[in-house]
């Protein structure tokens, strides 16, 4: 199956757009902005599609049961309907697709990676009333229920297993040696969700070269979150260096040089010099 190719320009600005609002609001919504991303990744995903999605997560949400209850109990009936009847859940072949970071193609396949299927348990369990959140563990994100002295984490990767204190500990030992820190197991926020399923798709364009303009388009929605690192700025410069867009590449990159004189004069002008050496490509 082919990869999923980006929308024409003009519904591509629409969608950045769009994506920087919802950003920006008071109250931004996962589901919305995930969705989003998907448009900017999938020229056939239209509002109607995006309609539809979020019309799938409320029929989702219409098959648990009314108010379970504790958190033990929440977790239990989402691994039911999701994981066992709905048959949502990982594996490993799903970090080489770009469809399993994309929400709408998560929701068709019922695969994905940990954090896409962590948006639907999510989504889901929040429209039937649930005090949810999503867990950012290093290397493995998952989904918690309930306040934090009496919290429960579920793995939507593995079908919304419910996880001991020592699951989460191998989890987080396996992807960075170190030990569980409690501030791991804080709520995430939605905003850095989102750049989190950004990363991944950079991630995985990074990986692929001649996917250079999925790189670019994740770049760019990146940087309409209210707080992003600066050196988005150098890499986007670069990707538009790469795509042969030398003139808009050097404007960036000169930009960024800016940016960097006032801490580090020396990196700014190297970066400078990569500004030179594009537009002097034009010759």
């Amino acid at each position: 199956m082919r990869d999923p190719c980006p929308p024409e320009p003009e519904r591509a600005a629409e969608v950045r757009r769009r994506f920087g609002d919802e950003a920006r609001s008071a109250r931004p919504d996962l589901a919305a902005l995930c969705l989003l991303v998907g448009a900017a990744a999938d020229g056939t995903l239209d509002d109607a599609g995006m309609d539809a999605a979020q019309i799938e997560l409320d029929r989702l949400a219409g098959q648990l049961p009314y108010a379970p209850g504790e958190p033990r109990s929440w977790a239990a009936a989402l691994a039911d309907v999701l994981g066992v009847r709905c048959g949502f859940r990982g594996q490993a072949a799903d970090y080489e697709r770009l469809e399993s970071s994309l929400l709408h193609e998560v929701l068709r396949r019922r695969r994905g990676l940990p954090i896409l299927l962590s948006v639907v348990w999510m989504e889901v369990a929040r429209r039937a009333g649930a005090h949810v959140y999503g867990v950012a563990l290093p290397g493995h994100f998952v989904v918690g229920f309930g306040p934090p002295d009496v919290q429960v984490l579920a793995d939507p990767f593995d079908g919304g297993r419910v996880l001991t204190g020592g699951d989460a500990e191998m989890l987080v030992a396996g992807a960075t040696g170190a030990p569980l820190d409690p501030s791991m197991l804080a709520p995430a926020d939605p905003l850095d969700v989102v750049l989190r399923v950004l990363n991944n798709v950079r991630a995985w364009a990074a990986a692929r070269p001649e996917r250079s303009d999925v790189a670019l388009w994740a770049v760019e929605l990146s940087l309409l979150l209210p707080s992003h690192s600066a050196r988005l700025r150098y890499e986007r410069a670069q990707l538009l260096v790469q795509r042969g867009e030398f003139v808009q590449g050097a404007a960036e990159l000169d930009a960024y040089a800016e940016l960097v004189s006032a801490v580090d004069e020396t990196a700014a002008e190297a970066v400078r010099r990569q500004a030179r050496a594009a537009r002097a490509l034009l010759n």
